[in-house]
């Protein structure tokens, strides 16, 4: 995908926040958003200003130069926040309500699945979001990465 480059600056400002400028603004802070973070996260992201209104639209992360990108990822990963499911260690019962002691991408944890549709599917069959009843979004990337008894404790809900 080639486009224009972008002409742009993010940065954090010395109270912390991200602050976007151009060749004709100067510094004013912002929120990275995605517009489709599921099925498109690399694609429409825009920078928001306090108002809410959109300062600037990004077709897709690829078309940034390379601090560009990085600022932009970094300001993505502070708002977005779903840990990865590496290995599922246990679950409490194969009938709903469960408790399922895992391991993510952030650390061991515990999480509570309501009911089996509290899984949904994307992107093919192996990609997964696994909702817990405290409203945390898990997610696990590929399933069949997962190891084989991990795999076996899923198909179970699945």
């Amino acid at each position: 995908m080639s486009a224009a480059p972008i002409d742009f600056s993010l940065s954090r400002s010395s109270d912390g926040h991200w602050c976007m400028s151009t060749a004709t603004l100067a510094p004013e802070p912002v929120h990275a958003v995605r517009s489709f973070p599921l099925s498109a996260p690399d694609e429409a992201i825009s920078l928001v200003g306090a108002d809410g209104h959109e300062r600037l639209h990004i077709a897709h992360l690829n078309t940034l130069s390379r601090a560009q990108h990085e600022a932009v990822t970094a300001a993505l990963a502070e708002r977005d926040f779903c840990p990865r499911i590496e290995r599922i260690r246990s679950v409490s019962t194969f009938a709903t309500p469960s408790t399922w002691v895992v391991d993510t991408d952030r650390g061991p944890t515990e999480l509570v699945l309501k009911g089996e549709e509290d899984i949904r599917r994307l992107q093919g069959r192996s990609r997964l979001l696994i909702t817990s009843a405290h409203g945390l979004v898990f997610e696990i990337a590929d399933s069949g990465a997962l190891d084989r008894a991990s795999r076996k404790l899923l198909e179970r809900f699945l």
